[in-house]
């Protein structure tokens, strides 16, 4: 066997790579490291869970001032203590997992992986990738916020205002109603249902915009660490590992906000409207 025969690659592909199967369903790296993720935020809280005290010291009183500060900025964006309070467990463990997973895929765990056989030839796959990284990962929490806030919606206004968030009938049946005394509902009512439509259309781009943004500044920064491995390794990607520990907590923060901000819009819009 010759040398260029035995070489073994490790490139950074767009998808996920599996490790693993257990029958039909490929276990990908970033698929374990999302598992490793929920495991860490489980163990973590069952162990702050265990060491609670009515009189809160050290570490419980660092995570409750955490958990103060979290709410106080929910409570910014809601502009509502209930809203805050309905929405806050959800959020801030979207939060908590992405920024887990974000981290985890940093950790120099780079040489644990399998070695597998191509057409190409031999193949590196490591067995820890950022789930953030995969672009299923970020597109199913994108739909879980999206869907999610508007089931929210349904909940807090009714399902006759939230259905015509988006099929907007009563502006149509105004037409009948008002056109006698204000002729202008023959424009305004059809551009106030057209609106309606854009308003879905909206929705699909909320899931596009979530988890492309989220994939891609991840995947980039894990890019970024390998090219910088590869001119000097050790001492080159030390700066650009800070800068995207400093990222995956930005990104973990905004996909957070961005959730709130559409499960408070979903609560509030039509009661603004119609109040």
């Amino acid at each position: 066997m010759t040398q260029e025969s035995t070489q073994i690659s490790h490139e950074a592909t767009l998808y996920a790579e599996p490790v693993a199967h257990l029958g039909p369903l490929s276990i990908t790296n970033a698929l374990i490291t999302s598992w490793v993720a929920v495991f860490v935020i489980v163990l973590f809280v069952f162990i702050l869970r265990k060491s609670l005290r009515e009189i809160p010291k050290g570490i419980q009183n660092f995570f409750e001032a955490i958990l103060e500060g979290a709410l106080s900025l929910c409570d910014q964006v809601t502009g509502s203590r209930k809203i805050s309070n309905a929405v806050f467990p959800l959020t801030f463990s979207v939060f908590l997992f992405i920024l887990v997973n974000n981290w985890l895929g940093l950790l120099p765990l780079g040489g644990f992986g399998v070695i597998e056989q191509s057409r190409e030839g031999l193949s590196f796959v490591p067995f820890l990738r950022s789930g953030t990284a995969d672009i299923n990962t970020t597109l199913g929490l994108s739909l879980m916020s999206v869907i999610g806030a508007n089931l929210f919606g349904i909940f807090s206004i009714g399902v006759w205002r939230a259905f015509n968030k988006f099929i907007n009938l009563k502006a149509l049946g105004q037409i009948f109603t008002k056109v006698r005394h204000d002729p202008a509902i023959l424009v305004v009512a059809p551009v106030t249902f057209f609106v309606g439509i854009l308003e879905i259309i909206g929705e699909f781009a909320k899931v596009a915009s979530l988890s492309f943004r989220l994939f891609g500044n991840i995947f980039a920064g894990e890019v970024l660490l390998i090219a910088m491995s590869a001119i000097l390794p050790y001492l080159l990607p030390v700066p650009f590992l800070f800068l995207e520990i400093f990222v995956g907590l930005i990104q973990a923060l905004i996909f957070a906000i961005l959730t709130l901000v559409y499960f408070t819009i979903a609560a509030t819009h039509h009661e603004e409207e119609h109040g």
